[in-house]
């Protein structure tokens, strides 16, 4: 039996035993835990999206943005409802991943529906570095609110942030199921600390107890006057504005239907009704935590913490003991459910990059599962460049939003379009309605999208804006790369296209010293029956070149003659590239050319010696009538068998 070499034993302590490709139909989730893996990044939205609504309203109109709040959370949860109708529509018509890229795809074309596919795939990227920066900022409000002696773990942000992300990546490399359980369970846990506030906070306010927050602390988003809004004609421009930033409370919302294929069968309808529970349950928070908000006046503060949410649980519970309890139960499972919200993109990501990779748009490589029958590569690219925007921003929340709703919008919009393409192309039941509801939603989505990429330009959006053409470009880019390789490759001859028509073959064996791996390079060349076998040493050293030459004549073991061809200049694969163009140039003439390679299993063999093969083989790739192959020898392995008294061979 072959042993493992030691980069695959360390993955598979790293990762756990490797998954045959037999088992991927264990590898899909129950609607419970699907709701806890695939809903976290929806769900966990309602944390910082009435927040964000705030921090747009309180400079502007000061405490009358706390009344204007609630109408403005009305807007959200209207398109909530219809965004929601929509992706019931997604899920029960395209059953496999991708979700509003599968529906531009089929209705408008791959060309169009790469815009959903940018606008995806950049929505992913974002999503995971605002889930953790909110997260770690829930973990420092938590400090804030507890204890002013642990004031100072702000500058933690940034290194914390990076830790989980690098965590999530771990697990979900370790497969599907496996990250469904460890990440399934927090977002029941905020349900419920959410559900507690609310109760508690409702119960406080009909007796009269529930204190308000000071507008005028330290730190807060400075106080506006409502005049000045209204005076300046800024009442529409500021109101669209936090409508844009509480937009950030539906990202998410496209997960289930970008991640269908986790779903076990009937995946469709499994969806469905985890898309329809996770609105329900999205729209309850949202409203709650923004009426809360409402009557407590919990403000934004300028560097991110303490939160709003935080500040609604402390105001509800109050100070003691189970006050104290209750805050760190809320503020930890609102971290917990804001990282693993974070893991949604993580299943979505992959699945989206490896269909748009099927449709050779991205490349090829991220349609290949791991070791564990997760996407590993894709994995892999939304961490490094999840940690690059991380890094980039400082992981603060405030930057991030700026980035965020004109990609998820714009898949909304590309979705509800779609559907409404397919609909009017067929007579069903319902028809007209579903036309109405899907054509709506991607009215609102569009304007959604207009409004941020306006309202939000000179605060970040400028760069999404920027993104959007370039990577739609970057795509039809690399689809016309593999669709000009492919006609290049599948263009056919006649029949008999395969049989020889060369009337000479010649073999040349690139001799760099007289050794077993130049000795197995002989051997193979025999194995060919060409006409001819030449042994080839450009001699760049002209003393090593007659000293090879002597001891090549002086050995038996190859009845194959040296010949030393002069390289004064050295210019190696220049040399060797003339031999070969003046070898076939008869156009009679087929030339092979075996290049020994030897290879070291060890780190200080392999920084020892230079390997010069792909180099020679790449300059020679570029003339007709020449084929290069590599023969590796494993030069570590004939030292172990030298060390335990037995003569190495050359196969």
């Amino acid at each position: 039996m072959t042993p493992d070499r030691p980069a695959y034993r360390i993955k598979r302590r790293l990762l756990g035993r490797a998954l045959t490709t037999e088992r991927i139909s264990e590898e899909k989730l129950n609607n419970r835990t699907a709701l806890g893996v695939l809903a976290s990044d929806c769900i966990s939205s309602s944390a910082y999206g009435s927040e964000e609504m705030l921090r747009v309203l309180v400079p502007v109109v000061g405490a009358a943005a706390f009344t204007l709040l609630m109408p403005v959370t009305g807007a959200i949860l209207l398109v909530l409802l219809l965004l929601t109708l929509c992706y019931s529509d997604v899920v029960m018509i395209y059953t496999r991943a991708g979700g509003s890229y599968v529906v531009a795809r089929e209705n408008f074309g791959p060309n169009i529906a790469q815009i959903a596919a940018v606008a995806l795939l950049v929505d992913y990227i974002v999503t995971v570095a605002v889930q953790v920066s909110a997260g770690t900022n829930a973990l420092i409000s938590l400090a804030h609110l507890a204890g002013n002696n642990f004031t100072g773990l702000d500058h933690l942000q940034l290194p914390v942030s990076v830790a989980v992300i690098v965590l999530l990546a771990y697990g979900n490399l370790r497969g599907v199921r496996e990250a469904g359980r460890a990440f399934a369970l927090p977002a029941y846990l905020f349900m419920a600390a959410v559900g507690l506030v609310l109760l508690v906070a409702a119960l406080r306010g009909l007796t009269g107890e529930l204190p308000r927050a000071d507008l005028h602390a330290a730190g807060v988003v400075p106080l506006g006057t409502p005049g000045n809004g209204w005076l300046y004609g800024a009442s529409l421009f500021i109101v669209l504005r936090s409508f844009a930033n509480g937009g950030s409370s539906l990202t998410g919302l496209e997960a289930i239907s970008n991640g269908i294929s986790a779903f076990r069968e009937p995946q469709g309808r499994n969806a469905r009704r985890t898309l329809i529970v996770m609105s329900t349950v999205l729209g309850i928070l949202v409203l709650g935590v923004s009426t809360l908000a409402h009557f407590t006046h919990a403000v934004p503060y300028t560097d991110g913490t303490p939160t709003v949410i935080a500040q609604e649980a402390h105001l509800a519970f109050g100070g003691g003991p189970l006050g104290t309890a209750g805050l760190v139960f809320v503020q930890l499972a609102t971290a917990l459910v804001l990282y693993t919200g974070a893991n949604t993109p993580f299943t979505g990501f992959p699945y989206l990059a490896s269909f748009v990779a099927k449709d050779r748009f991205l490349p090829r490589v991220l349609t290949r599962r791991g070791h564990r029958l997760a996407f590993s590569n894709g994995i892999i690219s939304l961490a490094v460049v999840s940690l690059a925007l991380l890094l980039v921003t400082g992981a603060s929340v405030d930057k991030l939003v700026a980035l965020y709703a004109i990609g998820v919008f714009t898949a909304f919009t590309m979705a509800g379009a779609g559907l409404t393409a397919y609909h009017l192309r067929r007579r069903e039941t319902y028809r007209r309605l579903k036309i109405a509801v899907n054509g709506t939603a991607a009215v609102i989505s569009a304007a959604v999208v207009l409004i941020f990429a306006v309202t939000k330009f000179t605060e970040g959006a400028w760069l999404v804006v920027v993104i959007f053409p370039l990577g739609v470009w970057a795509l039809m880019r690399i689809n016309r790369e593999y669709r000009h390789e492919a006609a290049a490759l599948e263009t056919i001859q006649a029949p008999g296209a395969d049989r020889p028509r060369f009337r000479r073959h010649l073999v040349f064996v690139l001799v760099e010293t007289l050794d077993l791996a130049t000795l197995k390079a002989l051997r193979y060349a025999h194995e060919l029956r060409p006409d001819e076998i030449r042994a080839v040493h450009f001699a760049i050293d002209e003393a090593y070149g007659r000293r090879l030459a002597a001891r090549w004549e002086a050995t038996a073991a190859t009845s194959v003659s040296l010949e030393l061809v002069e390289c004064p200049d050295r210019r190696l694969r220049h040399a060797m590239k003339e031999l070969a163009s003046r070898t076939t140039e008869d156009g009679e003439t087929w030339l092979t050319v075996l290049v020994p390679r030897r290879t070291y299993s060890n780190a200080l063999g392999k920084l020892l010696h230079r390997g010069t093969g792909e180099q020679m083989a790449k300059t020679l790739a570029q003339l007709p009538h020449v084929a290069v192959t590599i023969l590796p020898f494993d030069v570590s392995r004939a030292l172990r068998t030298l060390e335990e008294g037995r003569a190495p061979q050359p196969d």
